[in-house]
């Protein structure tokens, strides 16, 4: 019985893992369309990347009832365990296809949080 219960949770974790991989890929494809001046398979020159959207960067929405709040977050943060829960928990309410910026459903002052905290973080990390 205890077997199959960690087989179950085991299994749920490598779904959760394919899904996130999903989202990460799917990210990476839509900013390399958004980037490219010349013709890429796939891409659609109507996907425009704004301009405060730098390169190494990707535009997030962090949404809790009426108060959204656009982010301009870079790439390192797929890897960044607490963004990566915010990432999952966004493809289980908004799903996968989606264009423009990601939307989270996170408080915009949480996600100010994880994202200050962990640029202290990066910044002791050179120190050492």
């Amino acid at each position: 019985m205890a077997k199959s219960r960690t087989t179950s949770i085991t299994c749920k974790k490598k779904k959760s893992i394919v899904k996130l991989k999903i989202v990460v890929e799917k990210l990476k494809k839509s900013l390399l369309c958004g980037r490219s001046k010349s013709s890429v398979s796939n891409c659609d020159d109507t996907k425009n990347v704004s301009e405060d959207v730098k390169e190494g960067h990707f535009a997030v929405i962090a949404v809790d009832g009426d108060e959204p709040k656009r982010f301009v977050v870079a790439l390192s943060y797929l890897t960044h365990p607490t963004f990566l829960k915010l990432l999952e928990q966004a493809a289980e309410e908004y799903g996968f296809d989606h264009e423009g910026a990601i939307t989270i459903p996170c408080p915009p002052s949480e996600l100010e949080k994880i994202l200050h905290d962990d640029q202290q973080w990066q910044e002791e990390e050179r120190l050492v």
